[in-house]
């Protein structure tokens, strides 16, 4: 560039002013030093990007769940006793994205307008449980149900039972079950008067004499979800989501005792160890 060479008679510059005149250039608007441009402002981060990346990988690699999400990741590495790890939500979120390390069940957020008008999260345990079934699949046998009770105070999987009919006496047994470990017997009104409710929707079990009868003998009042609406009961329906994408998906059962197995280890690692947004990241 011209106006950045010298004279070769002399040595010196080439006088800037004649070279604006002779290409037609406006003075004013050159600047001989431009402001440099600033790099990213703020504190360094005290690990790379590839420090957080292995530390990342590491975590997924020794959890007990599949596919968690770029939260419980961040969450769990700085909760560790020994080489805890502190990064940005925003940072683990765009490593993991480039790396292909997301969860890939993450879901978009519903807009539909909410049909229950009350609040499902409760401040004490017992106060609300809820119930459903879910089908499984076992090689050589078929389809088989899961049913379950969870506490909406704090997720925790109460009882649990496996049956190869969904029927309503399978669906009963792992709410007597709840009751006698909560309350020692399953006698007659054995929850009344302890302001517990029993959330469930309107499937063919709940809504069975039978089931409603046995409810009424032990004194626990129902709490129904709304018709068509699964958000009304979508604490225990959320559940039934994790164990579908870390255990029924991923698994293949040949067997009852096989299915029951992986079920009943999965439950008792969920209950120890698995994190909740809703309870700042706690297990």
């Amino acid at each position: 560039m011209l106006i950045e060479e010298h004279y070769p008679l002399t040595g010196k510059p080439y006088p800037k002013r004649l070279i604006f005149k002779v290409v037609g250039y406006i003075s004013r608007t050159w600047y001989e030093n431009p402001t440099p441009k600033t790099g990213k402002r703020g504190r360094k981060p005290k690990h790379s990007d590839e420090e957080v990346l292995q530390e990342i990988k590491e975590e997924i690699k020794k959890s007990t769940f599949n596919a968690e999400g770029y939260l419980k990741v961040k969450k769990r590495m700085g909760k560790r006793k020994i080489n805890a790890l502190v990064a940005g939500k925003a940072r683990v979120n765009r490593i993991m994205r480039e790396n292909n390390l997301l969860s890939p069940y993450r879901r978009p957020g519903k807009t539909n307008k909410r049909e229950h008008d009350g609040t499902i999260i409760t401040d004490a345990p017992n106060v609300m449980w809820a119930t459903d079934g879910k089908r499984f699949w076992i090689d050589g046998s078929g389809w088989h149900w899961f049913f379950g009770v969870i506490d909406h105070f704090n997720d925790e999987i109460i009882s649990w039972h496996i049956a190869r009919k969904g029927n309503r006496f399978a669906a009963i047994e792992p709410v007597r079950a709840a009751v006698r470990k909560t309350f020692g017997s399953v006698g007659k009104d054995v929850c009344k008067g302890m302001k517990l409710q029993l959330r469930s929707d309107h499937g063919s079990q709940y809504d069975s004499a039978d089931f409603m009868n046995e409810m009424k003998f032990l004194g626990l009042e129902m709490s129904k979800a709304f018709v068509r609406s699964p958000q009304c009961n979508g604490i225990i329906e959320r559940f039934h989501r994790t164990l579908e994408e870390q255990v029924l998906q991923t698994e293949t059962f040949s067997s009852f005792e096989e299915a029951y197995n992986s079920i009943n280890q999965f439950i008792n690692d969920y209950n120890t160890d698995w994190i909740f947004h809703r309870l700042e990241y706690s297990s």
